[in-house]
């Protein structure tokens, strides 16, 4: 069934009554993804591509699981303490 904009609008209001976050900006994306940090998304990005440049170049440096891990942990640290500084200023 199709609603009408009026009822989806006065659904909206209603909703943001009940919890200011949970207003409608109207592109429809949601709260969740209004609230998200670009910078966050492009981290995440750059963890998935340094992972699979890693693993392109572990036989080279003769690296062991464990060790893969522990490149991995140290790179996802240090981009988060590089986050968290930029978030400060």
């Amino acid at each position: 069934s199709t609603r009408s904009p009026g009822r989806r609008a006065a659904g909206a209001a209603i909703m943001a009554d009940r919890d200011p976050g949970m207003a409608v900006t109207g592109d429809g994306a949601g709260p969740i993804l209004d609230q998200v940090d670009s910078g966050l998304i492009l981290l995440v990005f750059l963890a998935f591509l340094f992972a699979w440049a890693l693993n392109r170049v572990r036989r080279f440096f003769k690296l062991t699981p464990l060790r893969y891990a522990g490149v991995m942990v140290v790179f996802i640290v240090v981009m988060l303490l590089l986050w968290g500084q930029e978030q400060i200023r």
